[in-house]
């Protein structure tokens, strides 16, 4: 899988980029995923507000919901929510493309006629995938923000002058940048592993199937973790601000 991205991007610099399929495929990921991410991100808002407010409303901190809000969302939720997006919808539907592709032969087909399937196919999915999952990273900010910031409104009575006010208070220019990253990382895996395993699907229509579900559980598996490395590196270097 790191090979094939590799190359990828080492073919990034040359000329004849498959530009219309890049496109082709940033308006497929957006399609399928916007709406079911911003479907999901406004309860998982609610869920941590709920959570979250509820203690803050014991110790008479209410107000601070803001504050926790963006850490929890802007931090964690968006970037990891867009990854398991990206890799449900986008990705198995890039595995399977590639892998009817493989059994039908048409892959072999391009390598025939001196087109290269990793320039031509790989890389703008590669590409694709990274720059729509740093999109609807905001894009699921803000849908669970507004999640949270209508719970505080509903359910424990506060303003949402004092739930933008506390914005600032433990959130930091780095949180964003570290969340536009995670997410780019997240797509690039998401895509690396659906393309790895859609060109090397074999075995028929059933092998496609098989071959969309291992890269489902396999980019999960590798979203969590890689996340986690992440993360510890952030809090590490990353000096966290105190109220």
């Amino acid at each position: 899988m790191v090979a094939i991205s590799l190359e990828a991007i080492r073919l990034l610099p040359r000329r004849g980029f498959p530009f219309s399929e890049f496109i082709e495929q940033c308006w497929f990921l957006a399609r399928v995923t916007t709406a079911p991410l911003i479907l999901i991100s406004i309860p998982f808002g609610i869920v941590i507000a709920l959570q979250v407010g509820s203690l803050l409303q014991q110790i008479g901190a209410q107000d601070q919901l803001g504050a926790a809000m963006v850490l929890a969302v802007v931090r964690e939720q968006a970037p990891v929510a867009t990854a398991l997006l990206i890799a449900g919808a986008g990705g198995s539907a890039m595995c399977a493309d590639l892998g009817s592709r493989r059994i039908r032969d048409e892959i072999s087909a391009m390598e025939v006629m001196g087109v290269d399937p990793i320039h031509r196919l790989v890389l703008p999915r590669l590409l694709a995938a990274m720059v729509v999952s740093v999109l609807l990273d905001g894009v699921v900010s803000v849908a669970g923000i507004a999640g949270g910031l209508f719970f505080g409104e509903q359910s424990i009575h506060i303003t949402a002058s004092s739930f933008f006010a506390t914005f600032a208070e433990l959130a930091q220019p780095a949180d964003i940048w570290m969340a536009l990253f995670k997410a780019a990382v997240f797509g690039f895996i998401a895509a690396m592993v659906a393309c790895y395993k859609g060109l090397g699907a074999k075995g028929g229509p059933k092998g496609v199937g098989d071959a969309v579900n291992q890269a489902v559980v396999v980019t999960f598996v590798l979203a969590f973790f890689v996340n986690f490395v992440l993360t510890l590196i952030y809090f590490q270097f990353v000096p966290q601000k105190v109220i």
